[in-house]
């Protein structure tokens, strides 16, 4: 969530309101030298237009999709992790079915907000995709695929030494203590 998700730079159009403005401005207040100085910079301005100059967070960027995702992973983790807290051994059949539930909307969410970014301010500005939106792809998908990795069976009731030392006899012919 705290990792940039959007790069912010100036769109074409973004440039060319900026240089609008300060034509207007240097117009209305300046003298010559100011508006020959806003001249050069304008030049600057230009070369600014599809660079990245902030960088934004999915906490910052979506306000209501960081709480829905925050949710969404809290809710596979305790799901994740209340199975194994039980005292019964076994695992109940199903168990993870819900993580992949809870993973494949995070999936959707992330996706959606890959393809269809929040517009910051129209046309003058423009975002671009960066590694915090690829993590938590990355992450979501995680979690559908440890939602349906196969689950642990139940332990056995032998105890250690004699599972170890039958294995070792399969393997040599050998029985120890014999």
């Amino acid at each position: 969530m705290f990792l940039p998700w959007y790069g912010v730079s100036l769109s074409a159009a973004g440039v060319a309101f900026t240089q609008q403005i300060g034509n207007q401005v240097a117009s209305e207040y300046g003298n010559a030298s100011f508006q020959a100085l806003l001249g050069g910079l304008h030049s600057h301005l230009g070369g600014l237009a599809g660079h990245q100059f902030v960088a934004l967070s999915a906490h910052q960027a979506l306000h209501d999709m960081n709480i829905v995702l925050i949710v969404l992973a809290g809710l596979a983790l305790l799901d994740a992790i209340l199975p194994l807290a039980r005292s019964g051994g076994s695992l109940p059949a199903g168990a993870g079915g819900s993580v992949v539930i809870l993973g494949s909307i995070a999936v959707i969410c992330v996706i959606f907000r890959m393809i269809d970014p929040p517009t910051p301010a129209g046309s003058l500005l423009s975002l671009s995709l960066r590694e915090g939106s690829w993590l938590a792809l990355l992450g979501s998908m995680a979690m559908v695929l440890g939602g349906l990795w196969p689950r642990a069976v139940s332990p056995s009731s032998e105890p250690f030494d004699s599972q170890m030392s039958s294995a070792f006899a399969q393997l040599s012919g050998w029985t120890p203590g014999a």
